[in-house]
């Protein structure tokens, strides 16, 4: 750890997640798959329908993401890679973390009922940085579509990150960042 970053690689570790904090900067190495609204829609109806998921969900990591192509002439792997909004996919969160998703990365608050979710199921929600797209493709080592290739950038695919910047959005307590954060700022306010 540096500069109170928490360094945490793939499998993430139950008692790891456990001590995990709302607002703690962490920096995510590993495998992380990619998954928005449409391929969680097909994802939870396999599961539903009694067929093995595209993946392991047991203690993955999924971020909210369409990556772009990377440009012909780049050693990126990906372009920009920028998280969508979470909220959207809240309706799917229970039977994903209910088949051992330990934790997902996206931008922006969830529903109400994603805190208790992650308390339940010993999850964490990661923030990442909205328009931070190339800087956090910089952190994407390398990239590689395993399902719903019909689905375009928005096919699942799995990444190789390094040192991916992000924060704890909600932890396994239940505690909301982004309610913190809005707190301490109306509070401040009220202060003046």
């Amino acid at each position: 750890m540096s500069d109170g970053v928490k360094e945490l690689t793939t499998p993430i570790a139950e008692d790891v997640l456990r001590s995990l904090e709302a607002l703690d900067r962490v920096e995510l190495s590993g495998t992380v798959y990619t998954a928005r609204d449409a391929a969680h829609a097909r994802i939870v109806e396999a599961i539903k329908a009694g067929e093995a998921p595209p993946f392991e969900l047991a203690g993955a990591v999924i971020y909210y993401v369409g990556p772009t192509p990377a440009r012909p002439d780049s050693s990126m792997a990906v372009g920009s890679a920028g998280p969508t909004t979470s909220a959207r996919m809240d309706p799917f969160m229970e039977v994903l973390l209910g088949a051992g998703l330990r934790a997902t990365i996206g931008k922006g608050p969830r529903s109400r009922e994603c805190p208790e979710m992650m308390v339940q199921h010993g999850a964490v929600y990661f923030g990442a940085v909205g328009g931070a797209g190339a800087l956090l493709a910089g952190s994407i080592k390398s990239a590689e579509v395993v399902a719903y290739d019909d689905l375009g950038t928005e096919a699942v695919r799995r990444l190789q990150v390094e040192a991916m910047p992000l924060f704890v959005a909600l932890d396994t307590l239940g505690r909301d960042a982004y309610r913190f954060g809005r707190e301490s700022y109306l509070s401040s306010v009220r202060g003046r």
